[in-house]
């Protein structure tokens, strides 16, 4: 894909940019790449590889779905040395890796699972990502479990070395063939194996009284706070600062700017937030602010 001067612009300094725009050119860029990119054929349960400049991608499956209608997976993606890819929530700039399954036959919806991400600052903004190769667990929900699952899959993340380009790739895979693929079934349960655990009280979060401008939490960590950071996911309308971190009296506090909410209180689960401590990390859910 060509860019404009104006669009170069955008990628080499994404931090100057509301995440608004930056994520509409992504779009844009999504919808533009996606009618010159290949597919590969639906001729087994995972696709191949597909290149990029600051690395690879691929959707592997474990084949057919369980009883409920669940199939597992994974999106792998590839770093080259000095590359970054996003968290879920991607701070101020950028988008998170997404599926599009819409041109998909008894796919019902895709759920996207994330590792603990780290803190990067390259001079511009702060957001959460990965700077090494990493590989996201993936559920797919097929309505007819009994029934043929075609996976055509629109996969879309952002990938940074100096600048920040738009990965956009076609996979069109057939869960049913060569379903007994130990290597694929090893790949998703690595995947899932390096998942954060789930957050209980003596690792985990409490909501603090606070306002229309911050959020509030207390974290309730194995250690003594020093090693703790927190990621939050604007979702729902929501967009959050970084947090800013305070330890004191045994007590470790992160305030968290509310830059955008939506004009009323979603309903739901609440919003997903995962808290590290050192090698350790677990995930859960915080009520809405």
């Amino acid at each position: 894909m060509i860019l404009t001067a104006y669009e170069n612009e955008l990628f080499q300094r994404p931090a100057m940019l509301n995440s608004g725009l930056m994520r509409s050119f992504f779009i844009r860029a999504f919808s533009t790449l996606a009618i010159t990119a290949a597919a590969t054929s639906a001729t087994a349960s995972s696709s191949e590889w597909h290149d990029s400049e600051g690395g690879k991608v691929r959707l592997v499956t474990t084949g057919k779905p369980d009883a409920q209608g669940k199939l597992q997976g994974a999106l792998e993606i590839a770093l080259k040395p000095g590359w970054k890819t996003y968290w879920r929530d991607p701070g101020d700039s950028g988008v998170p890796p997404q599926i599009g399954i819409e041109r998909s036959s008894n796919v019902a919806a895709v759920v996207l699972a994330y590792p603990a991400p780290q803190r990067h600052d390259d001079g511009y903004s702060k957001w959460a990502g990965y700077d090494y190769p990493v590989t996201l667990p993936v559920t797919f929900t097929v309505p007819s479990p009994g029934e043929p699952v075609k996976i055509e899959a629109d996969v879309l993340l952002g990938i940074c070395e100096t600048i920040c380009i738009p990965v956009q790739a076609k996979f069109t895979i057939d869960p049913a063939t060569g379903s007994d693929n130990q290597a694929d079934a090893a790949v998703v349960a690595t995947a899932k194996a390096a998942l954060p655990a789930e957050a209980h009280p003596g690792f985990g979060i409490d909501a603090l009284p606070s306002d229309q401008e911050t959020l509030v939490v207390e974290a309730k960590v194995p250690g003594d706070g020093t090693g703790t950071d927190f990621f939050v996911a604007g979702e729902q309308g929501y967009m959050f600062g970084t947090p800013v971190k305070t330890v004191k009296s045994g007590k470790t506090i992160f305030t968290v700017p509310i830059l955008d909410r939506p004009s009323e209180t979603p309903t739901g689960e609440g919003l997903f937030y995962t808290l590290t401590d050192g090698g350790a990390s677990v995930s859960g859910t915080l009520r809405y602010p």
